[in-house]
């Protein structure tokens, strides 16, 4: 395992970028060499830790969130430079607020992560609901970007089902930029 001071490479460039108010790198054009795997881990409350120890500094989890890049086998912090593993126990983000625009089948479904990322519902960023076979429990996620989710939170599920409309089939269901989606069948 790599300790955090030896991801340094590059790091200090994009965190003057996004200082800067520029958009996410394009961590998908990036292929640097893989370096192995650093002891960074995402807990399924959203906590990012290293070494065991919870990072305190939010900005730093904000930067590291944005050189984050889902692979086949894994999750990876990548540079131009360099590209670590990390432990990511369920999703990545957690969707902590829900504002809502508009009514009907056209309103939009604004979410805000932990790390400050702004998702509308859509095409794009889809909303899906994965039910525990032994429990029953809904475990909620939406796409945040290039195949990264974010963990509904309890409390924005429990919005999201009041805003919810019976559908054809009794599924339940919630519209957000014209589509509708499903969010499971009534207890």
């Amino acid at each position: 395992m790599t300790d955090i001071s030896g991801f340094s490479m590059g790091l200090a460039a994009l965190q003057r970028e996004r200082a800067a108010g520029r958009k996410l790198p394009p961590v998908e054009k990036w292929n640097p060499p893989h370096c192995g795997e650093i002891d960074i881990r995402i807990a399924r409350d959203g906590t990012w830790y290293h070494q065991g120890t919870p990072v305190a500094r939010h900005e730093l989890v904000r930067l590291f969130s944005t050189i984050l890049r889902k692979e086949a086998d894994g999750f990876y912090l990548v540079t131009p430079a360099e590209k670590m593993r990390i432990t990511v126990e369920d999703a990545p983000f957690v969707a902590v607020l829900l504002a809502r625009e508009g009514g009907g089948s056209a309103q939009r479904l604004i979410f805000t992560t932990n790390v400050g990322d702004d998702v509308v519902a859509g095409a794009d960023n889809r909303i899906r609901v994965q039910t525990d076979p032994d429990s029953g429990e809904p475990a909620p996620y939406i796409h945040v970007r290039k195949g990264l989710e974010a963990k509904i939170a309890r409390s924005v599920f429990y919005q999201l089902v009041d805003l919810a409309e019976p559908g054809e089939n009794g599924t339940l269901g919630v519209w957000s930029d014209h589509i509708c989606f499903p969010l499971g069948n009534p207890a």
